[in-house]
């Protein structure tokens, strides 16, 4: 005799058990909570004809009807505890209240747990549905509970974490959700089936009465689709969707068959959490790249490498990109619909935790896409902002670097939405005070405001140091370029200045000035003049950091000339000339004197280093940490001294930091 029945009654045996044994603990949770909260309210006592009964007849809380009832009430239509009333939740505008009461007796509605459906509820949901117009979603747990019924889809209308009562990454949340709505369903439900981590998602598709021209009040309850979906282990598409027939859905037993979905998740080992693990300091970003009119396919494809690199630099990790082009950015969401969930299903496949736009983006977008997306959304800015404050050593460097990012911050913090502010005037806007809004835009606007002092200081400090060099009538020459042009090395390389150097974008914020003496070869009198290095520049650098950041760039606007320095090997490198003469340009009178540098030639093509001399045929061509070609820069800076007529200092007038190095005499 076969032991495959024996078998096939013990693993349904093991379920039933395993099933009875989860209901054991939701319910005993449930009840404990309601204890605590009972405790809490002082209503843990017993009903008033106790008082004239001896001590020790008085009936315990347990054994009071009362207080039975007063806990298993509530708990027909709730897991949480929570909710003693039904709600509706969603959108409910322009809703009817009889229809927002017909809405509320759905809560009253029991199915058998074994069934996803009954024709009974399917009717009542597809009739409001059609009714109001609107999608519906109902979720229900195990016991066949409806424990919320909302007025959209189930991406519009979601349980929170805390409302799941199974929260176990490699477990199904014990919830399903049952919704009608006029289209077939998208990535959106998917999405929001796989964050919710519901047992399946039952889509009743019905006909819409606008769409159909039938006069208002005229419904056609029919199913014309049913479409059931469940989550699988793939990475790929995490999600399965057949289309059944109402009767199946109204007759088959789907308590099996949860079960067994479970059950493979489990032994996949599929982790069902919504955010990846991942460290505290790693992010597994997912670039969005929007190509926008009159920026050419090399533009594009350069803002995307170097948005690579920034993310790279921010210690971030590029997990996977979304590009799009379109005339102009959408104003609601960048992107568009559409574009939107392409993005929410990529991040879901990657398992990216953060997304990152290659252009600026309002705090209202912001908001939009995270909402729709359910991850953080940042732009390009605020990774520069946060390269900064990951570089930033000196005192004047954090200063600066504070005084940006509150900047950036502030005219964003409407965008957490006019719910949160009570100030002006007219119903609803007056309240006992300000809200969290108004507090923090006057504690930002405040440490504003002292930065801004301190920043002032650090102006009237470095100036104090300007004027003293001035003094001393040795010309100052300030190093500039795009970021990770090699400025930090060259200057390394001629002063042994050892400032800090890194293949990254952003590796020094500090302005370093050190003293180096050079010889004209035809008579061999020394010169000896100043060199600054200054923070890199970058495409578009943010206004904010220009504002904050105006103590350093001073140091390239009082400069007596510029040292412009260009990686050559760089794909970009003509349009990092363009990106730096633009930032230049904003500057107050900067120097008129400017001297293109090359760097990193050994490491650029024979193509490229040709076009080069061949467009800028007074320029200079090195290789800092090779040094070739330096003797020459040294020769060309004596001219540029000699072309000033500059008088060379005398050695007591020079600060120790400012004494030659005898190697490089």
């Amino acid at each position: 005799m076969s032991s495959e029945p024996s078998q096939n009654h013990l693993e349904t045996g093991h379920q039933f058990i395993e099933g009875a044994i989860e209901e054991a603990i939701e319910e005993a949770d449930l009840f404990l909570t309601f204890l605590e909260e009972q405790i809490k309210l002082g209503s843990f006592m017993a009903p008033a004809k106790a008082e004239i009964m001896p001590s020790d007849e008085q009936p315990s809380p347990l054994e009071d009807d009362t207080f039975l009832t007063d806990w298993l009430q509530p708990h027909q239509h709730s897991p949480t505890a929570r909710t003693t009333m039904a709600t509706v939740h969603g959108n409910l505008q322009g809703i009817k209240s009889s229809h927002i009461k017909q809405l509320e007796k759905l809560y009253d509605q029991r199915l058998p747990g074994d069934r996803l459906l009954t024709p009974d509820l399917a009717e009542q949901l597809t009739t409001l549905s059609q009714t109001i117009h609107h999608p519906i979603s109902g979720y229900v747990n195990r016991r066949g509970q409806i424990i919320r019924v909302g007025v959209g889809t189930p991406a519009q209308t979601p349980l929170s974490e805390t409302d799941l009562p199974r929260r176990s990454g490699d477990r199904l949340s014990g919830i399903r959700c049952i919704t009608v709505q006029f289209q077939p369903p998208d990535t959106r439900e998917f999405v929001a089936l796989m964050r919710q981590r519901l047992d399946a998602l039952v889509v009743l598709t019905v006909a819409d009465p606008k769409s159909n021209g039938r006069r208002k009040g005229n419904t056609d309850p029919a199913i014309q689709q049913v479409h059931l979906a469940h989550i699988i282990p793939d990475l790929e598409q995490p999600w399965t969707v057949e289309t059944i027939a109402p009767d199946t859905l109204f007759e088959e037993d789907f308590g099996d068959r949860i079960h067994e979905w479970e059950r493979d998740i489990q032994q996949a080992g599929f982790d069902l959490s919504n955010a990846p693990a991942v460290q505290a300091d790693h992010d597994r970003v997912l670039l969005v790249g929007v190509m926008a009119d009159g920026m050419t396919e090399q533009q594009f494809e350069d803002s995307i490498s170097e948005l690579v690199r920034l993310v790279e630099s921010a210690q971030g990790e590029v997990v996977g990109m979304v590009q799009q082009k379109r005339s102009r950015p959408d104003p609601q969401t960048v992107i568009g619909q559409g574009k939107v969930e392409e993005v929410t299903l990529e991040a879901q496949r990657s398992r990216a935790n953060l997304i990152v736009f290659n252009r600026d983006i309002s705090a209202t977008q912001a908001r939009n896409l995270e909402e729709q997306i359910g991850l953080l959304v940042v732009d390009r800015t605020e990774v520069i902002l946060d390269i900064f404050a990951q570089r930033a050593r000196s005192q004047a460097g954090k200063l600066q670097v504070e005084l940006a990012q509150l900047e950036y911050m502030l005219p964003r913090l409407r965008g957490r939405g006019q719910a949160m502010s009570r100030l002006g005037a007219g119903i609803g806007t007056r309240g006992p005070g300000e809200t969290k809004l108004e507090t923090e835009r006057r504690t930002i606007q405040r440490r504003i405001n002292q930065l801004q002092q301190e920043v002032d200081q650090l102006q009237s400090h470095r100036a104090r140091l300007r004027h003293q060099r001035e003094q001393r009538d040795m010309p100052a020459i300030a190093l500039v370029g795009y970021t990770n042009a090699g400025k930090s090395t060259l200057l390394n390389t001629l002063t042994q200045a050892e400032v800090y150097t890194a293949d990254q974008l952003f590796a020094t914020l500090d302005p370093t000035t050190r003293r180096l003496t050079v010889m004209n070869p035809d008579t061999g009198d020394r010169r000896d003049l100043l060199l600054t290095d200054t923070v890199g520049f970058i495409h578009h650098l943010p206004p904010a950091l220009m504002d904050a950041f105006r103590a350093t760039l001073e140091e390239v606007t009082e400069a007596d000339a510029l040292l412009h320095v260009v990686d050559l090997s760089h794909p970009a490198w003509e349009r990092h000339i363009q990106s730096v003469q633009n930032v230049l340009d904003e500057l107050p009178s900067p120097p008129d004197d400017v001297l293109l540098v090359f760097n990193k030639v050994d490491r650029a093509n024979s193509e490229t280093l040709a076009l080069a001399q061949q467009i800028y045929p007074n320029a200079l061509f090195i290789s800092a940490t090779e040094r070739l070609g330096l003797e020459t820069l040294r020769q060309r800076l004596v001219q540029f001294i000699d072309a000033h007529g500059i008088a060379p200092p005398k050695p007591e007038d020079l600060t120790d930091a400012e004494q030659p190095d005898p190697a490089h005499r």
